[in-house]
């Protein structure tokens, strides 16, 4: 028996029916085929509706760490996914967890991300925090994208919320933050998520999902290294004075990934959670330590975070200011003379998710979020409909606001 294999999520596993629950009582197929009601399991279920929901698919469009890189080969979101997702499934099998669930979670973590990566979070949270008193978090965001935002057709063809199960909602709001140091463990409590008001405020319900918040810290380290030296943001000196610290490994993305993944599965026990060594684990900071100092906080960078300030606050006051509760979207209809696509894409929105005159209730089936009666959930519909928008499409859309 592998080391984890009596706490994998399964169905011998005393937290199973917690973690399998959903919210909703999920659809019966229209096929009056066996095979099709029992071919996939709950998570594998969960799986497919995430790498099929739109949240996904624009992941590949939105910022790692470098915006609108010429470059091809520079990592956007949906490569940095596929990273957690495959360290991720490699210690959950060398550990002998469920990597069904691993992989659900895997790529699902940063569904949540806006456009700009985690400055363009920062931008939004200062938005949102000034008109509504709360702040913004990548992880809440993406809860709340697959419980309440992205739209699947299901077997009639009729648009509704993806009905993900608790594991897999619990594994993306608590991926965030840094692991335990002394090793990461589940928590045994199964909690109303709506309570993970921050980052790192609980431990995940599940060893898979630590998994993925330990292989989420280990795959971006490697890879934002040579990003940075590609972008020339960085020299082989500099990488060079950081190896002179480091002699257990050399500083490229496979040998990070190899030698982090390794230490991690040879050093984790049950009683002791998912661990490194002593070595491992400085050398990690080390790295990340650099990266920030040297990478995250580069000059180069700087203009780029003016820049998103600039085109995020402009795109949420055009929308702001045409607030007229539940008539506002007459207003943001009329803005289609000066600029038909945002005008067109957000009055969409408002119909779909809000309270607002003109939603046709035969035509909707998922929830409605916001009351249009409550200026501070007005804001909070404009923040989510930007937080959803690729980097390329909210160039866009401030370049529609300013020309003419």
């Amino acid at each position: 028996m592998k080391k984890f294999e009596r706490v994998a999520m399964n169905k011998d596993n005393p937290k199973w029916e917690y973690a399998i629950q959903r919210t909703e009582e999920m659809y019966n197929p229209i096929y009056n085929i066996e095979e099709v009601k029992t071919m996939r399991t709950e998570f594998d279920r969960d799986y497919t509706r995430i790498i099929n929901c739109n949240a996904y698919k624009r992941l590949k469009h939105k910022t790692q760490v470098f915006f609108a890189p010429k470059n091809d080969h520079i990592c956007t979101r949906i490569e940095h996914v596929n990273l957690v997702d495959s360290i991720s499934n490699t210690i959950a099998n060398y550990l002998g967890l469920n990597s069904e669930l691993t992989k659900a979670i895997a790529v699902t973590h940063d569904i949540g991300h806006s456009p700009f990566g985690h400055q363009g979070e920062k931008i939004l949270s200062t938005i949102l925090e000034r008109e509504c008193g709360t702040k913004f978090f990548h992880s809440n965001n993406g809860l709340h994208y697959v419980d309440n935002l992205e739209l699947l057709r299901d077997v009639a063809g009729q648009k509704r919320n993806l009905n993900l199960t608790y594991a897999v909602r619990d594994g993306i709001l608590a991926h965030s933050g840094n692991p335990r140091v002394l090793g990461q463990k589940p928590r045994e409590d199964f909690v109303d998520l709506k309570k993970f008001n921050e980052p790192n405020k609980y431990a995940p319900y599940t060893w898979e999902a630590c998994v993925v918040k330990i292989a989420d810290n280990i795959s971006y380290l490697g890879r934002d290294l040579e990003d940075a030296k590609e972008m020339k943001i960085i020299t082989d000196r500099d990488i060079n004075n950081i190896d002179k610290s480091i002699e257990n490994i050399r500083l490229n993305n496979s040998s990070i990934i190899g030698y982090l993944t390794g230490d991690l599965c040879k050093n984790s026990t049950l009683e002791e959670g998912l661990k490194f060594s002593d070595e491992a684990y400085e050398t990690m900071e080390k790295i990340k330590k650099f990266n920030y100092d040297k990478i995250y906080k580069n000059d180069k960078i700087q203009p780029t975070v003016r820049y998103f300030t600039v085109v995020m606050n402009e795109i949420f006051y055009t929308l702001r200011q045409e607030y007229n509760g539940t008539g506002t979207i007459k207003n943001i209809k009329k803005l289609k003379r000066y600029y038909p696509v945002l005008s067109q894409e957000f009055s969409t929105w408002l119909e779909t998710y809000s309270n607002c005159d003109d939603r046709d209730e035969e035509k909707y089936f998922n929830k409605v979020i916001y009351d249009l009666n409550d200026v501070k959930e007005y804001s909070k519909a404009i923040i989510d409909y930007m937080s959803g928008m690729t980097d390329q499409y909210i160039v866009r859309t401030y370049n529609e606001i300013i020309s003419f």
